[in-house]
C-alpha cells in the first residue's frame, strides 16, 4: 500500500502538482494547517491569549495570509519577515520582533509600523532601540527575552536557553534591562519573553522554564514594582518525524496556565514548526540509480539547497515512493545532484524505486523552502497551497534569470548571456 503523506491531499493530487509545475516542487496542506493553529487557540480557550506565529519556519506569503486571516499574530526575526507580514495582511500590532542582532534602521521600521514590542536580548539592543525611539520621537514597546538557563534535551544548534547560549539575559542583567526600560521616557514595558529551543519532545523541560520564569516574574514585582501586560512562553513542541512522542499541546496549555494564572496577562506563544511541519511534502523524481562499492543510491533532482535540515541536524524524514508500491525493496542511499557528501535525504532507507518515480519526502513544511538556497547555482523549488484537491501555486520556480538577476550590474547584462537551448 503507499502511503498518503498529507492527510487531506490525495495522492492523485499530488501527482497532478508535479505533472503541473514540475519537481522538485513543496505542497503544503492548507486544512492541517488550520488545524494544527486552531489547535493551539482551543487550548487556552478562556484565557487572553496571541498566537504569534514564528515566521521562519515558512515565511510564504500565501501561507502568512492563510493564518493572518485565521487570526495569527506573528514573530518575526528581520525587516524582512515584518514586511512579508504586512504584505500578507498580517497586524503590526500582533507581531513581536525577536532577534539578537536588530539593527538601527530595522528598530525604526518596526516603531514606524507600530509593532507589539521588540523581544529585547542585551542591554546594548536596548540602549539602540533607546536612541532611536528618542530620535523619532517615539515610545518603544519592550519585552526582554529571559534566559532560564534551561536544557531543553533537544539538538544543540536548536537549543536555546541555556547561559551559554547566544540568545537572551540571564536573571541579573535582565534585571537591569527591566531597570533601565522602565526608567527611560522612550520605552515602555509591556511584557517578557522566553524561548528555550525547537523540537522539544520532554514536557519538563518546558517545566522547569516556566517555574524559573515565573519566579523571576516575582521579583520584577517585588524589586521593580513593574507589573506585565504579557507573559510570551515562546514555541518549539517537537513534532512526529520519525519515533519521537510529540507533547501533547492540551497537556503543555495546562502547565502554562497553572505557572501563569493572572487571567488579565496575555499569554502569548510562538509555534512554527508545530504548525507547518507535517502540513509540507517535498515531491522530488527519481533521476538515476548506481551501485558503487556493494552500496546503493538512488538519485533524485531534489537536493540539500531545497532541503537543508538533513545536512544540518542529521535529521530523519520519512520517503515514500508514491508510484508503486514496494515490492521489491532495496536499501539504498537517496541522493541529490548537489556537489556535497552531505547531499543526502537518507541511507540505506529500504525503497522500491525506477528512474522517473515520483517520492515524496514527508514532514517538511518547516524549514524547508525557508532555509533553501541557490548553491550550485540550482534555482529553488516552486511551491503550492492545496485545499483539498484543490490546489493553487503559491511560488514559482526559480529561474537562472531570477538566480543571477541582483548580479546583473557593470559589464554584465541579459542579453550578452547564452539563451537556453
Amino acid at each position: 500500500m503507499i502511503p498518503q503523506p498529507l492527510p487531506y491531499v490525495s495522492n492523485e493530487t499530488l501527482h497532478q502538482i508535479a505533472n503541473d509545475y514540475g519537481t522538485p516542487v513543496y505542497v503544503y496542506d492548507a486544512q492541517l494547517i488550520k488545524e494544527k493553529f486552531n489547535a493551539y487557540q482551543q487550548a487556552f480557550a478562556g484565557r487572553r491569549q496571541q498566537i504569534c506565529y514564528a515566521v521562519k519556519a515558512n515565511s510564504n506569503l500565501a501561507v502568512l495570509n492563510y493564518l493572518a486571516d485565521l487570526g495569527a499574530g506573528f514573530d518575526i526575526v528581520s525587516v524582512g519577515e515584518l514586511q512579508r507580514v504586512l504584505m500578507a495582511g498580517g497586524q503590526a500590532e500582533k507581531t513581536i520582533f525577536s532577534s539578537v542582532g536588530k539593527q538601527i534602521e530595522e528598530i525604526a521600521f518596526a516603531l514606524e509600523v507600530g509593532i507589539a514590542a521588540f523581544d529585547v536580548e542585551s542591554l546594548e539592543e536596548l540602549d539602540t532601540i533607546i536612541a532611536v525611539a528618542k530620535e523619532m520621537g517615539e515610545v518603544a514597546p519592550i519585552s526582554i527575552r529571559f534566559n532560564p538557563d534551561v536544557d531543553a534535551k533537544t539538538h544543540p544548534y536548536i537549543s536555546t536557553g541555556l547561559k551559554d547560549n547566544k540568545f537572551g539575559l540571564t536573571a541579573e542583567p535582565a534585571l537591569q534591562a527591566y531597570r533601565k526600560a522602565r526608567d527611560s521616557r522612550y520605552t515602555k514595558v509591556v511584557g517578557i519573553n522566553m524561548h528555550i529551543g525547537s523540537q522539544i519532545t520532554d514536557l519538563s523541560a518546558f517545566s522547569e522554564a516556566m517555574l524559573i520564569q515565573s519566579q523571576f516574574i516575582q521579583r520584577l514585582k517585588d524589586e521593580l514594582n513593574i507589573s506585565l501586560t504579557h507573559i510570551n512562553v515562546g514555541g518549539g513542541i517537537g513534532v512526529k518525524y520519525d519515533d519521537e512522542d510529540p507533547i501533547d499541546i492540551r497537556v503543555w496549555a495546562e502547565k502554562v496556565k497553572q505557572c501563569y494564572p493572572d487571567n488579565e496577562v496575555m499569554l502569548v506563544m510562538e509555534p512554527g514548526r508545530s504548525i507547518v511541519a507535517n502540513a509540507g511534502v517535498l515531491l522530488t523524481r527519481a533521476i538515476y540509480q548506481k551501485t558503487q562499492s556493494a552500496r546503493h543510491f538512488c538519485v533524485v533532482d531534489a537536493a540539500m539547497n531545497d532541503y537543508a535540515r538533513v545536512a544540518l541536524y542529521q535529521s530523519y524524514n520519512l520517503i515514500s515512493n508514491l508510484s508503486r508500491a514496494a515490492e521489491q525493496p532495496l536499501a539504498q542511499d537517496i541522493v541529490g545532484p548537489v556537489c556535497e557528501s552531505t547531499d543526502c535525504f537518507a541511507k540505506a532507507r529500504r525503497l522500491d524505486v525506477v528512474g522517473g518515480d515520483l517520492l515524496a519526502i514527508h514532514d517538511t513544511g518547516a524549514y524547508g523552502f525557508a532555509m533553501a538556497s541557490n548553491y550550485n547555482s540550482r534555482g529553488r523549488a516552486a511551491e503550492v497551497l492545496a485545499e483539498g484537491d484543490d490546489y493553487h501555486l503559491i511560488r514559482r520556480r526559480e529561474t537562472f534569470e531570477d538566480i543571477i538577476a541582483a548580479e546583473l550590474v557593470g559589464q554584465f547584462e541579459l542579453e550578452n548571456l547564452p539563451e537556453d537551448n
